[in-house]
Formats: structure tokens, C-alpha cells, sequence
């Protein structure tokens, strides 16, 4: 079983982006603090997955519940405490588990493959470890972005693990346009910007930009920060959550750039897979309607498994960060979602009730 510990990350590399676990710590509680039902944090040490000693940040509510539990799976560059809008709603009825995936925030930052499928399989077989250790003998699995491409990827994997497949605005479905260029008509100016960018990882700025990465966070997205100013009162903790997660060693942004094919793409794209999927595997898409996420894979999919239970959703006014541009629509989906779960539990306890009963 997980035991709660304190881990310590490496903070001597690269002092000039002014990373400090302590600090990551600090903001996250800070983060946090705002949710009205209790969370317990700990490191789930999955030994030597990809590393020498992986340990993966949980954090966990409602542990009493009977339901299926649920387990969130963030985007690139984020953490757990980006869920802070759905962890009280979530965790109503069931037990939820949101971890920092391996590579992330305050996860261990191990080096993975530089082949796209074998870094994708590894980042997999983290989380069956990670489920292991907890003690899950299945569970609802939700993803958002890199997310979502990851837990897709993990119900291929072990669909006997998977109760229900939820997708948040998930990144790597589609395939790559052939005609980039002429589609997204990039300026002739930023061609040789673009094609320098694609050899470095996508969030280099807030490493390159040092102290002022928080700042960068802040001006570049302020967006991002409005989501979040419902719940969260000190608005400088969203922009230096973000900037402690990612100025720490790139490792999980790293295997991400190896999955990707193009910022935008990923190299095995899921939508040529998912086909393979058991039938037996529920799948919820919820999208966000003014997202650059390619929302047209919901609907193939849909159509594809014939056999299989696919529902797609379109939050209006969201976009990619669906989850927090409505959050209270998005809650009510994945609850909805996670219901059917529980309908079919429960048929499942009434059988076994009455086979005793013969």
C-alpha cells in the first residue's frame, strides 16, 4: 500500500529557473486549501517502472465511498491541483485519486524512451503500477489532453481495468493534415520559428525565461487565471503552479515531444486505434466547442464502434481547458458518466445477491 511520505526532487538543476519543491508544495496546498471536502496527498512508489525509484503524487478523497472510483488523468504542463474546480463534485459519491502523471509536477522525473510508442507504453504501465499499488482492482479513468491520449492508451492496454473511458478535449486523436502549411496558412516569417521549435520541448519558454516564468505564465495566459478566480483567491498561485511545474527537469514533457508529431499530432494517432478497443469499454468524449482541438474524432468513433457505447459531448463557450471554462456543466457530464457505472454495479450486487440466495 502508498504510505505518506516526503520526496525531495533534485533542485539543482539549471537554479536558473528557480525551482523549489517546496515552494510547488506550498502552492499546491495553497491551491487546494479552497476545496471543502477533505484530500489526503501521498507517493505512490511503483519502484523501478521507468526510473531506478518512480514515486507518483495522489492525492485522494472519499475513500468510505462504494462506487467505482475515478482516476484523473491532467494535461501537459499541468498537476492535481488544476482540478480544484470538479474534485469537490466529483468526490460526492465516489472515491476520486488525480495523480501528477510520471514526469510531471511533483511525480519523479525519470528519462523515457526516445521511441514515441515505447515512451507512451511506459508511461502506461505506470499507471497499471501506480494501480497496483493502491489497490484498484478497476476504476472510471479521465483524461484530459495528453490526458486523455494516455488513457486511451491504458484502456487498450487493460480494458479489464477500465469501467469507463472519459475524454476531455483529448490531444493525439486526429491524424496530421498532410497540407499543414497551406491549412493553418502560416506566414512565411514564421516558418523557420516553427520549424526550429518543433526540436525543443513545448514549454522551454518557462525554463529559458527563469524568474520572470511565473510572470510569462501570467501575461501570456490570462486567461488561464480567470478560470480559476471563482475559487481560488490569490490569483498569483494558478501562474506559479504552473510555472513549478514545469521548471523542474523536462522528463515528462520530454516523452511527450517524442509521442508528438507536431505540436498538435501525435506520431501513433489514437484514432487509428481505438477501433481495437473491447465494445465491453464505455467511452464519454466532452469537448469544449471553441477549442483547437479537433473534435470530428468523437463523432468517427461513434460511428466506428457500432457495438460499443460512445457518447460526445460539446460544452459551448468552453475551450480546451474544458473542465474549468464551465465547470459546473463539466461536472455534471463526467457524474453523469460515471453513473452508468454504478447502475451497472449495482445489477451486478443484486445477481450475486440472489445466486446466494438459491
Amino acid at each position: 500500500m502508498a504510505e505518506i511520505e516526503e520526496f525531495n526532487t533534485n533542485e539543482s538543476w539549471f537554479n536558473w529557473t528557480k525551482y523549489s519543491s517546496s515552494m510547488l508544495r506550498a502552492i499546491e496546498k495553497s491551491i487546494l486549501s479552497h476545496l471543502k471536502r477533505p484530500y489526503r496527498g501521498m507517493f505512490v512508489d511503483i519502484g523501478t517502472c521507468v526510473g531506478d525509484s518512480d514515486k507518483i503524487w495522489t492525492i485522494v478523497m472519499n475513500t468510505e465511498a462504494k462506487r467505482t472510483p475515478i482516476l484523473m488523468l491532467h494535461g501537459l504542463g499541468a498537476g492535481v491541483a488544476l482540478w480544484v474546480l470538479n474534485l469537490d463534485e466529483l468526490a460526492k459519491h465516489r472515491t476520486v485519486y488525480a495523480i501528477d502523471i510520471l514526469g510531471f509536477a511533483r511525480s519523479s522525473r525519470p528519462e523515457f524512451c526516445d521511441d514515441a510508442m515505447i515512451a507512451e507504453k511506459q508511461l502506461v504501465k505506470s499507471i497499471d503500477e501506480w494501480r497496483k499499488e493502491v489497490g484498484l482492482k478497476e476504476m472510471i479513468i479521465l483524461g484530459h489532453s495528453m490526458g486523455g491520449f494516455l488513457a486511451a492508451s491504458y484502456a487498450l492496454s487493460y480494458p479489464e481495468r477500465v469501467k469507463h473511458l472519459i475524454l476531455a478535449d483529448p490531444w493525439g486523436f486526429p491524424e496530421r493534415p498532410e497540407q499543414i502549411a497551406s491549412k493553418y496558412k502560416i506566414p512565411w516569417w514564421a516558418k523557420p520559428l516553427v520549424a526550429a521549435s518543433q526540436a525543443l520541448n513545448p514549454l522551454w519558454i518557462l525554463r529559458f525565461s527563469g524568474p520572470l516564468g511565473s510572470w510569462l505564465v501570467g501575461k501570456t495566459r490570462p486567461d488561464i487565471m480567470r478560470k480559476f478566480s471563482s475559487v481560488v483567491s490569490n490569483q498569483d498561485d494558478i501562474p506559479n503552479y504552473i510555472h513549478q511545474c514545469n521548471a523542474q527537469k523536462p522528463s515528462g514533457e520530454s516523452a511527450f515531444h517524442t509521442m508528438m508529431d507536431k505540436i498538435g499530432w501525435a506520431k501513433n494517432p489514437m484514432i487509428t486505434r481505438i477501433q481495437n478497443l473491447k465494445p465491453s469499454v464505455p467511452i464519454t468524449f466532452v469537448y469544449g466547442s471553441k477549442s483547437w482541438v479537433d473534435n470530428s474524432p468523437g463523432e468517427t468513433i461513434k460511428q466506428l464502434r457500432e457495438q460499443g457505447y460512445v457518447k460526445v459531448h460539446r460544452i459551448q463557450n468552453a475551450g480546451h481547458h474544458v473542465y474549468a471554462d464551465d465547470a459546473e456543466t463539466f461536472n455534471k457530464l463526467v457524474n453523469e458518466a460515471c453513473a452508468t457505472c454504478d447502475i451497472d454495479k449495482q445489477t451486478q450486487m443484486n445477481d450475486e445477491s440472489f445466486q446466494r440466495t438459491l
